[in-house]
């Protein structure tokens, strides 16, 4: 009968051999425990990975999203706010142009996994969107003056970034901060979280994409019809948002609150038409004026 010490000697005589024909392989090493057995009567093997299969194991989990971790500071950490598909964006900008009373747009199509990545290309579109349709506008509106020379007018796209990034993130800033005082002065006053406050708000500017577009036709009765429009679908989706966390608190401040979200919103609005679709009518020239032509040699009228 074999000792169990000729079988560790025939086993490391096996590696020996094994290592002398091909040195980078890999060996398993198993061992035979004399403690009791298992339940099942055989027994008890231990298997000792070797270095590679344990970092193809590590590789394994992080690939599969096991391995979850890190400060501020790493790409992972940021990776998770634009961690979001086309279709779970198209309803929720789907979701952001159809309020319905009694439906909050966080509950339904945001609190699972609120994003940036909607949010951030909603508003660059829209800086483009609103700059591009006020120079179409003017151009549109002195067609057939012979008096008008186009200039594009580059300054738009940054005063419109400068505007429009404001609102979307530093109002929502405003809001969560606000909103978390109240819950510490009131414990039964709900707050969002600052990404869920983002999200809404961004989400909420997308109708002003085709609105601004449509601003383009120098009708100025259809321009304000549009204003209003745009106004009441994306100021419905916040005060139904918002109204929830709100309504706990006292009247007055639940109203104060309400209505400072939807007069900052009608500034955005009425701001935007004006300056971006408003201007091209002070280009216009007076019927009976005439023009004036100074003398080259006299420098006088």
């Amino acid at each position: 009968m074999t000792s169990p010490n000729d079988l560790k000697f025939e086993e490391l005589e096996d590696a020996v051999q094994l290592l002398s024909a091909d040195p980078a392989a890999s060996t398993l090493s198993m061992s035979v425990s004399h403690a009791p057995s298992s339940p099942a009567g055989g027994p008890d093997v231990k298997v000792d990975l070797s270095e590679d299969e344990q970092a193809q194991e590590e590789s394994a989990e992080l690939l599969g999203g096991q391995k979850q971790g890190g400060g501020f500071w790493t790409f992972e950490y940021y990776q998770s706010f634009f961690n979001v598909d086309t279709i779970q964006v198209l309803e929720r900008v789907r979701g952001s142009m159809m309020p319905f009373p009694g439906r909050s747009f966080l509950k339904h199509y945001v609190r699972t996994s609120p994003d940036l990545y909607g949010p951030f290309w909603i508003c660059v579109t829209l800086v483009f969107s609103m700059a591009i349709s006020g120079n179409l506008s003017t151009f549109l509106s002195q067609t057939g003056n012979p008096e008008y020379h186009y200039r594009p007018q580059f300054h738009r796209v940054t005063i419109a970034a400068a505007v429009i990034f404001i609102y979307a993130w530093l109002v929502p800033v405003a809001l969560w901060g606000f909103l978390t005082w109240r819950r510490r002065a009131e414990r039964q006053i709900g707050v969002f979280s600052f990404l869920e406050t983002v999200c809404v708000y961004g989400y909420s500017l997308f109708i002003y994409i085709p609105t601004s577009v449509l601003w383009s036709i120098p009708v100025q009765w259809l321009q304000w019809i549009l204003v209003l429009v745009s106004m009441g679908v994306s100021g419905s989706v916040l005060v139904l948002t918002f109204w929830p966390v709100v309504r706990d608190d006292t009247k007055v401040m639940a109203a104060a609150t309400l209505a400072t979200i939807l007069v900052l919103h009608t500034l955005l609005a009425v701001g935007c038409k004006l300056y971006f679709f408003q201007a091209s009518e002070k280009l216009a020239p007076s019927p009976t004026s005439k023009p004036i032509h100074a003398s080259a040699t006299t420098g006088f009228l």
